[in-house]
């Protein structure tokens, strides 16, 4: 349980500095809130960490990278989300569709595609148990 509150504040505390960063060079920043955390019983060492993704209208993310350990597979819920993760181009993704991104991948887009609408995105994270930082914005 220990383990579990530890994850659950350094993943708050990762996404506030994240939001804040967007806000002051960007405009309206998303909102990350933890959704679902626990250890993987039959895989040592591994959690699984959901947390959603609330974008305003024309909010988004900084280019940023995640936990070097960290498989993440993005279901859209609602709106549209602009995503570019590495080489690959571009993409918007409507509600009720995903994209994923392997360990060591770089987003380099992450937005929402509507002005005036808001979107929502559950991102869902196996990562190392011990991964202090799940995001860390690019320089």
């Amino acid at each position: 349980m220990k383990l579990k509150r530890k994850f659950l504040l350094l993943l708050v505390a990762a996404a506030g500095m994240a939001a804040a960063g967007v806000a002051a060079a960007h405009g309206p920043a998303e909102t990350v809130v933890p959704n679902f955390s626990h250890t993987i019983p039959n895989i040592p060492g591994k959690s699984l960490v959901t947390v959603e993704v609330l974008y305003p209208p024309d909010g988004a993310s900084l280019p940023h990278r995640h936990a070097e350990s960290a498989f993440i597979y993005a279901y859209v819920v609602s709106g549209s989300i602009v995503s570019k993760v590495d080489d690959e181009p571009e993409r918007i993704y409507k509600a009720g569709e995903g994209f994923y991104e392997k360990p060591e991948s770089r987003h380099l887009v992450s937005r929402n595609a509507s002005k005036t609408q808001p979107a929502k995105l559950l991102a869902i994270f196996v990562v190392d148990s011990d991964d202090k930082a799940l995001t860390t914005n690019d320089k």
